[in-house]
């Protein structure tokens, strides 16, 4: 008797601890795929066409009528003010963020278009370009991201094209970690204005986040003059970013872009 007891004791603990593991897979599962359900990427069913159905906050990128980027043609000739700029070194870490290279800045480098100021947050790399001129794409752009007081966005596109040696873009590359998501302090610090072409004339139009949720209002100015950097260097870019990041042009719709 006490034999019996003691068996169905034992059967009644395995049953226990059987339907615990199975829910506890079954909770792991399901995070798992609502955690899929919210990732965006750039291929496949979480790709840039699919991005508005991933999550309600990210209607935009289907409804919007101000989307970035852009195929930057048709341009309208106006009278426009330089753009001014302020920055100093403050180029302080770099991370893989699972969608881009980015180096972040720390505070204290402006810019200021048509009299508005906007601080230097962070840059980043599209290998290739999200923009395009005339129908060509480049081989990586540079996005210089800006924010004002009020939390408006100011993005500078910059292209580069295959050719010499960039010695400022090797700061980048020299810190860079194979973690994702990780920062990862930069050996020497990066100089924004550096980066910079010595023509800074620029295309401008009113856009949005090349990403979810491609929020709109974002002004942006993309420069006319290219930079180079080494095709050893684009590649160590896009091998670090491991797929191709670029989001693809977006309708004009009724926007004007202006030079």
């Amino acid at each position: 008797m006490k034999k019996s007891i003691l068996a169905l004791s034992i059967t009644a603990a395995l049953l226990l601890t059987t339907g615990c593991a199975s829910k506890e897979s079954v909770v792991k599962k399901d995070l798992h795929a609502h955690h899929a359900t919210h990732h965006w990427g750039y291929e496949g069913e979480s790709g840039p066409l699919h991005w508005g159905n991933l999550k309600k906050e990210y209607f935009m990128c289907k409804e919007g009528k101000n989307q970035s980027p852009v195929d930057i043609k048709d341009t309208r000739n106006i009278e426009k003010k330089h753009i001014q700029f302020r920055y100093f070194i403050g180029g302080n870490d770099v991370v893989y963020n699972g969608h881009a290279v980015q180096v972040n800045y720390k505070s204290g480098s402006f810019i200021t278009i048509d009299g508005h100021t906007f601080e230097l947050k962070q840059f980043h790399f599209h290998t290739p370009s999200e923009n395009t001129i005339n129908g060509k794409h480049f081989p990586m752009e540079a996005h210089f991201v800006h924010k004002d007081k009020e939390g408006n966005l100011a993005v500078l596109a910059l292209m580069f094209e295959e050719g010499k040696y960039n010695p400022e873009l090797e700061k980048v590359i020299e810190s860079l970690s194979p973690k994702i998501g990780v920062d990862t302090p930069m050996k020497r610090a990066a100089n924004a204005s550096a980066l910079m072409p010595t023509d800074v004339d620029y295309y401008r139009f009113n856009g949005s986040l090349t990403t979810p949720p491609c929020s709109e209002g974002v002004l942006w100015a993309v420069f006319k003059k290219t930079v180079t950097a080494s095709k050893e260097q684009i590649n160590a870019i896009a091998k670090e970013i491991g797929h191709p990041n670029n989001r693809p042009v977006q309708p004009i719709n009724a926007r004007l872009i202006t030079q």
